[in-house]
């Protein structure tokens, strides 16, 4: 699975590769109509979208990590088929998940601090009764 810090990085390259696209676009479309208005306009409209494309890949990154770790904590050896579930089904793939999960308390391990199932009868990360 993805660290944290890979998938930072990979949204701040993709964040910045949009920044220069507009910062190349926008010059190039004042130039040819001679109005900086609209440049101006092209601009706001093209960084609203561009924040928006941001902003839901980074909450769907966000929710697929949380539902790998909660299926892992919950004891489930398909953590990564439920991500993938999720990833393709979006919000439906999430109630499925939801609604299909192991249902209970997620304590802290006593012996190695991760987070796992209250009733499960063993940690899924060390083992440890």
């Amino acid at each position: 699975m993805m660290g944290h810090r890979y998938v930072a990085a990979l949204l701040r390259r993709f964040a910045l590769a949009m920044i220069a696209l507009l910062i190349v676009l926008v010059p190039a479309y004042a130039q040819r109509s001679d109005d900086g208005a609209a440049a101006a306009g092209c601009l706001g409209c093209g960084s609203f979208f561009v924040f928006l494309i941001v902003a839901v890949i980074a909450l769907n990154i966000a929710l697929l990590v949380w539902v790998a770790r909660d299926a892992k904590a919950r004891g489930m050896d398909s953590a990564v088929l439920w991500m993938i579930l999720v990833m393709c089904t979006g919000l439906i793939g999430l109630l499925i998940y939801m609604f299909s999960r192991p249902q209970g308390n997620v304590v802290q391990c006593a012996n190695c601090g991760n987070k796992r199932l209250q009733a499960g009868v063993k940690c899924p990360h060390c083992g440890a009764a």
